[in-house]
């Protein structure tokens, strides 16, 4: 797998999640028969109980029939609070101690996902601070002064993971050539850079996916950059400082920066710029003898510069139309990095409407977003959706992907193309969970947890006809994961559906389980009912046995499979 996936320990720089399990309150009232919290579903009906309104009670009703019931039941936080969090157990029988409360367990990340972080982190503190009138202006239409194939000029590029345009020596000078001029990209090599380099053959083809497929891509998708420095380009910058921002051994162990996107070179109130004022992407250099740091082949640079800059380029439209055009804070991280990896995946689709279809490309753009979705979909229950702390995860990057696919794949069709909802996301002042819930048409955000939850596990679920709101139209995971290990030739990708295994099966008056719910994921049970088997009731509730924090926004969503 490409480095920039491996992972780490959670930093010490990310914050810890909210939690609260108040062991003073007074347990629940053990369910009765007529408690609230009522469940009569037909086979395909699914229902959300809000525990915090039945005194944590789901009452299920006896099974008359001679054949068995089967349910499946999610607990979650349906929370829009970032890394909101709190212990629960659902069940009457005596329970094992929760996990204690906290950040995403084994939510690792690597180099880039916490430079990632750091950046976004920054723009989104530069953004509350920057003075309104002295913000950088819009994207205008006056005459552009072009960029010429030749010009040299200076930047200033990060050359530590800790960049802060306010502290001088975390940026150096670097002296850059445009050597390929686009339509709408430029593409300058860092002087400095290890020769020989990239040739014109290899140059001409970057310039040609930047500049007619994925800018195409990106533009179509959420909406124009802005052009602050009016040249009307976007300007890539092969820097041999990106490459020298983690040592050779930081690099084998923990990965490193293919690019990035700075909202610090849009801003020009000091001490909050870089000193830029320009639409800027940095990536790597080939640097085939690791004179810079690890080793970095001309087809490596040429393989991953053109999927990190997809996902950048998002970041840059994201930060324009929030905070440029309308004066609001950047987006919120989770969502942003979801456009972002929809970005990958969005690139990546251009190539299979060739003729004929590329998939050897294609597996390159949608690798990443398909090994982390199977890394939250074995265990869902370990991470946020709706986060800062496991921002850098990359389970937790499976799930924002997988959360921005269901709800482009739901809304595309009332809005009239995928365009349409991604547009709608980055070209607005809204953020986070009112920005999606915007984009649903008005459906409240809890309501599109509820059924993204079960979307995950009935979605393709064989032998069962899936309500049409429960469904990724674009996906098919049960069939996708062994089709893509095979194809893109890599044992990473898990050969099943990792959410199959994680479901775990009970006799549903024996339901017995424990854990934490954390803002936006979910846990999930199947519960058989035999033939002719009385009604049964679960009790949901803290690890306590009180109530859950309604701020936590609990549910207990249950579908009915057979």
């Amino acid at each position: 797998m490409p480095k920039r996936l491996w992972t780490v320990a959670l930093p010490s720089l990310l914050a810890a999640a909210c939690s609260s399990s108040p062991a003073t309150e007074p347990p629940l009232a053990p369910c009765t028969a007529a408690s609230g919290g009522q469940v009569a579903l037909g086979i395909g009906a699914y229902t959300a109980v809000d525990p915090t309104q039945t005194a944590g009670c789901a009452v299920f009703p006896a099974n008359p029939l001679g054949s068995g019931i089967e349910y499946l039941v999610v607990p979650q936080s349906a929370s829009s609070i970032p890394d909101d969090s709190q212990a629960f157990k659902l069940g009457g029988n005596p329970l094992a101690a929760p996990p204690a409360p906290g950040a995403s367990l084994a939510a690792g990340t690597g180099v880039a996902q916490q430079f990632d972080l750091r950046l976004r982190l920054s723009e989104r503190e530069f953004a509350r601070q920057v003075p309104v009138p002295l913000r950088a202006p819009p994207r205008i239409s006056a005459a552009v002064t072009p960029v010429d194939s030749g010009n040299v000029r200076t930047f200033k590029v990060c050359n530590v993971l800790t960049c802060d345009p306010s502290k001088p020596s975390t940026l150096s000078t670097v002296t850059a050539t445009a050597l390929k001029v686009g339509a709408h990209i430029a593409i300058y090599v860092d002087n400095a850079a290890p020769q020989p380099g990239l040739s014109q053959t290899d140059l001409d083809a970057l310039r040609a996916v930047f500049d007619t497929r994925l800018y195409e891509t990106d533009t179509l998708a959420f909406g124009r950059e802005s052009d602050i420095d009016n040249n009307g380009m976007v300007i890539v910058l092969m820097s041999a400082k990106v490459n020298a921002m983690v040592t050779a051994p930081q690099c084998s162990s923990t990965g490193f920066v293919a690019g990035y996107f700075f909202g610090a070179d849009l801003i020009t109130t000091p001490p909050f710029a870089t000193g830029n004022s320009g639409e800027i992407f940095y990536s790597i250099v080939p640097d085939p003898m690791g004179t810079l740091s690890c080793v970095h082949t001309v087809g490596d640079v040429n393989q991953l510069v053109p999927v990190t800059f997809v996902h950048e380029f998002q970041h840059m439209i994201s930060f324009n139309q929030h905070y440029l055009v309308r004066g609001n804070l950047p987006e919120d991280l989770w969502l942003n990095e979801g456009l972002s990896h929809y970005a990958e995946e969005n690139g990546g689709r251009t190539f299979l409407r060739s003729a004929p279809p590329d998939t050897a490309t294609f597996c390159n753009y949608v690798f990443g977003d398909v090994y982390n979705a199977g890394q939250y979909f074995a265990a869902p229950q370990k991470y946020f959706l709706v986060d800062t702390a496991g921002i850098g995860g990359l389970a937790n990057r499976g799930a924002y992907w997988l959360f921005v696919r269901y709800l482009v794949d739901q809304v595309g069709a009332t809005l009239g193309s995928a365009d349409s909802v991604t547009r709608r996301l980055d070209m607005t002042a809204l953020t986070g969970a009112a920005n999606a819930s915007h984009a649903a048409g008005g459906t409240s955000f809890p309501t599109l947890l509820e059924r993204w939850a079960l979307a995950n596990y009935v979605s393709d679920l064989s032998g069962f006809s899936t309500p049409s709101e429960l469904q990724y139209v674009t996906w098919q995971f049960r069939t996708a994961f062994p089709r893509l290990r095979a194809a893109c030739g890599s044992t990473k990708i898990p050969t099943l559906f990792p959410l199959d295994t994680a479901v775990h099966a009970f006799s549903g008056s024996a339901l017995a389980a424990s854990g934490m719910l954390r803002a936006g994921s979910a846990s999930y049970y199947r519960l058989q009912q035999a033939g002719g088997a009385p009604k049964f009731s679960l009790l949901f509730s803290n690890s306590a046995g009180a109530a859950l924090r309604t701020t936590l926004t609990p549910r207990l969503t249950v579908i009915r499979l057979q």
